[in-house]
């Protein structure tokens, strides 16, 4: 399974008797990664069977104590757990200011170093890269600094029709460039076998697109264009639009905008005002925009190959 996303809180501010604060847990082409870490994450962690260990990077969208309240909790436990490897944490820079203060105040020291990476809030950047996934952040409208995030696997290898190859009687020294969707040529350049008879396509890339708090704004449409799966908040219902506009939040409605508007293939919605104990109406809402919605519900996983 190349992408795995566990949905680890789905509530906003006030958490409910059973509903967490943000978090997400994503698995994809190996990388383990966390994705905001409200109060209770790592109880969540541990309910769905979630190995802490795993965990290399880090992403938290802002300081709201609903997104990171249980990150120094969790950087406590790793600790106690013996953990050496460096952590990379993805955030605006206040955020590290809070947990440097933790660490002074209790006078910790961590057997792992922590590797900062502060986020830009003013403009979309590139904020890891390798060979198999980029992620970038781009900024959302609320009332502090706030990033998305957009998880992209990077353009995928051809794979090969060996039957063909063989048949063909093509060199194994071509075999990279035909996986890269080179044709096989002659000498002079000419094409002697198509690339389309060489390989089978794997498929497109996926992308998945995190937008935890913010208000709505087309320029949040443009930085999610065309994802495969995005994330949006639905805090109120859109009978509570002056309520979403004036703590910058966004309505079921406006999430369903949002993801029509973005062309996106599959949209989940979830930071649920603690106000509504059952969240089907808010579902309901959404689908008035845009079919393929469903709600975040903690413990769900969402595939793709």
């Amino acid at each position: 399974m190349s992408f795995e996303l566990v949905i680890l809180g789905n509530s906003s501010a006030t958490p409910t008797l059973n509903r967490f604060p943000s978090a997400q847990y994503l698995h994809v082409l190996d990388h383990h990664l966390l994705i905001d870490c409200g109060e209770g994450t790592q109880m969540q962690m541990q309910r769905y069977k979630i190995k802490k260990t795993k965990i290399k990077h880090v992403f938290i969208s802002h300081i709201h104590a609903d997104h990171m309240l249980g990150l120094p909790g969790l950087l406590f436990s790793m600790n106690l757990m013996q953990r050496t490897e460096p952590l990379h944490i993805y955030g605006p820079d206040t955020l590290f200011e809070i947990i440097d203060l933790f660490h002074k105040n209790t006078e910790s020291e961590l057997r792992f170093e922590i590797i900062k990476h502060i986020t830009n809030t003013n403009t979309k950047e590139v904020i890891y890269e390798d060979a198999l996934l980029k992620v970038s952040s781009f900024p959302l409208f609320h009332r502090v600094p706030t990033t998305g995030f957009l998880f992209e696997e990077q353009p995928k290898l051809k794979k090969l029709n060996v039957v063909s190859c063989k048949k063909n009687s093509i060199p194994f020294a071509n075999y990279t460039d035909i996986k890269r969707g080179k044709d096989y040529v002659s000498d002079d350049g000419k094409i002697i076998i198509p690339n389309s008879e060489l390989t089978v396509d794997k498929g497109e890339p996926f992308s998945y697109a995190y937008c935890s708090d913010t208000m709505y704004d087309e320029r949040v449409i443009e930085a999610v264009k065309n994802v495969n799966l995005l994330y949006h908040e639905a805090t109120f219902l859109h009978d509570r639009l002056k309520r979403a506009e004036e703590t910058k939040h966004s309505t079921a409605l406006q999430a369903g905008i949002v993801a029509q508007k973005a062309n996106v293939s599959k949209l989940i919605i979830g930071h649920f005002s603690s106000r509504y104990d059952l969240l089907d109406e808010l579902l309901a809402e959404t689908r008035t925009q845009f079919a393929n919605s469903f709600i975040a519900n903690e413990g769900e996983h969402f595939f793709m190959e």
